[in-house]
Order: structure tokens, then C-alpha cells, then sequence
């Protein structure tokens, strides 16, 4: 084996520097994609733009529609009753409202027999509904995991 005036041999100094530039990259360009969740929401909402850049700050991408929610929210199968300013979907669930981003992966690490999470409403000191813009004031709110036939229980109380 060749080994250079320093006496290091050329594969582990190739190692080294192989490694080396690899921690100067960025994660996501050797980790997994990030999960894609898409947004339906008016294309005036600040709370749900809001909501979007709490997703984006937790890993996920966002692709974002500003058509309004009500038709895509009524196709995907989400119940009238548990509605809110914004509908999204990802990998086969429904998200309705200000759902916490943990909720959400929590949601896709269990992968419940179920059509997705909802928060109805807008209430406050759920992401999007957060903040100075909302004077920091919170209520309680529950995260709820609606099943297919539109029966929900309570997934996270917050």
C-alpha cells in the first residue's frame, strides 16, 4: 500500500477526506426525503400560512394550493362538522385545521386504520392560531382521529 509523505495511506486519507466532506452536506441529501403534505387553503388565510411554515420547521414539505378548501375537503371524505380554514394530505391521511406537526408524525409512525386528524376550528395557541399576532393567548383544544365512517375520539389533548 502507497502512503503519502505524511505516512498516512492513501485509502484512509481518501476515507478521511470522504468523510469530511460529507459532514460539510447538508442531512437531508443523505437522509430520507422529507414527507410531502399538501395544503388547500384560501389565498388570503394568514393563520394557515402560518400553519405551513410550522410544517415547514418540523421537516416536512409543503405544497400549497390557494383554491380554497371546502371542495377538497368534501372529496377526501372529511366531515362538515370537524372543519376549518385549511384541509392537507399526506401519505394516504387527511389533515384538517391546525394540527401540531408532532401530531402529524405521530400520525404517520402509528398508521392507524383511520381517515386522519382533525382540530376544528381555529382555536387559539394551536400553530397558525399562535404567537404575537394572537397576544400569546391559548385555549384548550384536542386533536381528533377521525375514522372513516366520520367517528372521532381524541387524539391528543392540548
Amino acid at each position: 500500500m502507497r502512503t503519502s509523505t505524511d505516512g498516512v495511506s492513501f485509502p484512509r486519507r481518501e476515507l478521511f477526506i470522504g468523510l469530511a466532506s460529507a459532514a460539510l452536506l447538508p442531512a437531508t441529501s443523505w437522509a430520507h426525503e422529507a414527507p410531502l403534505i399538501e395544503v388547500w387553503k384560501s389565498p388570503t388565510c394568514g393563520c394557515c400560512n402560518d400553519w405551513i411554515t410550522h410544517l415547514r420547521t418540523s421537516g416536512f414539505r409543503v405544497k400549497s394550493y390557494d383554491t380554497g378548501n371546502a371542495p377538497m375537503r368534501a372529496e377526501l371524505g372529511m366531515p362538515p362538522k370537524l372543519a376549518s380554514c385549511h384541509t392537507a394530505k399526506i401519505d394516504g391521511y387527511v389533515i384538517e385545521g391546525h394540527v401540531p406537526a408532532r401530531e402529524i408524525q405521530r400520525l404517520l409512525k402509528e398508521r392507524p386504520k383511520a381517515l386522519g386528524l382533525s382540530v376544528p376550528g381555529m382555536p387559539l395557541g394551536s400553530p397558525g392560531m399562535d404567537g404575537d399576532a394572537f397576544d400569546h393567548k391559548t385555549e384548550p383544544y384536542n386533536v381528533l382521529l377521525v375514522l372513516h365512517n366520520g367517528a372521532a375520539s381524541v387524539f391528543q389533548t392540548y
